[in-house]
């Protein structure tokens, strides 16, 4: 582990999304040698992966259920078993891992994995998620299948495939403003395009190993959150709604199940208090937050940055950078959730930081009463 943790990609997407001949293309890229690929088989015969073509050490089946259940502790072994082939020397290079879901699999129990296991957290780090979208049956497979919205939600970097194909060009605008909706974060890459390779798929982290800096606007994307925001107020005061009060769009009701944001705050936040508004929301809704990145501006050390990971309920342990990497000095937080309102954590994040609005509890009665906050169900 001499270059430090070894960098895990999840590739995710349905059946047929085109995720086995992405992967094929990717490892013929020199940039992917040393690269160990961990499939997960759902049934008796693997057909969506017959097409992987590697030699059979680097690649682990995963055969005995799908990634969202069963398979979490077996993956748990075989990335531990990874790790003693290297210490052992059986094993001499890896570069990177790349585990690959099924088409129906959650990718969050795979950073679970890793995000909350300790020793794996030595030797491994959550690179980011990449999720294949089929140009041509995208929009109809994300109508039947909240679990595909779910995947274009949490991903770092949406593929979309298939787009070379007549039949996919007037599918496309709608798909891409569909999924630029559901993840204003992501980055939108066309999968026929020649640059989508390794440099645009991976290396989604806080470090950019391009540059050997720090790059927090890259992973964070804040501002792209904010824009979306703006423009669902331009669409709120406009009255692009029919007679039952719907946007003229019609959006899947999926979708609007999903909602991402932003929180920024620009004075120094006592570690107390964030401490209680991440436990207080993930105790009570942890399933809800289907993703959560921040930079934190901490009242202990303000020089240098606290920047925070989540999945759901399970937290990557937080790290100090050593300086503000972009001179913007204020917590910024972005948000995927799955039933939250956004007022909800707005109020709730105010609160902690004494902002507390009309009919809301300030930070003292949180402290002493977190059953104030209407919404908090404890036990």
């Amino acid at each position: 582990m001499a270059d430090g943790p070894i960098p895990v990609s999840v590739l995710t997407g349905f059946l047929g999304s085109g995720k086995t001949t992405l992967l094929n293309r990717l490892l013929k890229d020199p940039a992917l040698a040393d690269t160990a690929v961990i499939i997960n088989e759902f049934g008796d015969v693997g057909i969506d992966h017959l097409l992987v073509e590697k030699a059979s050490d680097g690649i682990i089946e995963l055969s005995d259920g799908c990634l969202c259940c069963t398979v979490r502790g077996e993956l748990i072994d075989t990335l531990s078993d990874l790790i003693d082939r290297l210490q052992t020397g059986k094993l001499q290079r890896l570069k990177r891992i790349i585990i690959e879901t099924t088409g129906l699999a959650d990718p969050a129990p795979v950073l679970h994995a890793v995000m909350g296991h300790p020793v794996l957290l030595q030797a491994f780090r959550v690179d980011g998620v990449i999720t294949a979208v089929d140009a041509i049956n995208g929009m109809a497979t994300l109508d039947a299948h909240e679990e595909a919205i779910k995947q274009a939600a949490v991903a770092d970097r949406i593929v979309i495939t298939k787009t070379d194909l007549p039949e996919a060009q007037s599918e496309l605008p709608a798909l891409r403003t569909r999924l630029a909706a559901l993840n204003p974060g992501a980055d939108l890459i066309d999968a026929a395009d020649s640059r989508t390779g390794y440099a645009a798929l991976f290396e989604c982290g806080v470090y950019n190993p391009e540059t050997k800096t720090v790059d927090v606007q890259r992973w964070l994307k804040a501002e792209a959150y904010r824009e979306r925001e703006h423009e669902h107020d331009k669409i709120d005061h406009g009255h692009h709604h029919d007679h039952r009060g719907n946007h003229h769009h019609d959006v899947n009701r999926h979708d609007t199940n999903i909602r991402s944001f932003s929180l920024k705050h620009d004075a120094p936040i006592s570690l107390h208090s964030f401490d209680m508004f991440l436990d207080l929301l993930r105790s009570t809704h942890g399933e809800k937050l289907l993703r959560v990145k921040g930079i934190v501006q901490l009242e202990d050390n303000p020089e240098r940055p606290l920047v925070i990971h989540g999945v759901q309920q399970i937290f990557h342990p937080p790290a100090r950078l050593a300086a503000w990497p972009d001179g913007v000095r204020e917590t910024r937080l972005v948000l995927i959730v799955k039933d939250l309102p956004e007022s909800y954590v707005s109020q709730l994040f105010n609160a902690f930081l004494d902002r507390p609005q009309i009919d809301m509890p300030d930070r003292a009665a949180l402290f002493d009463n977190p059953l104030a906050i209407s919404g908090v169900k404890l036990g």
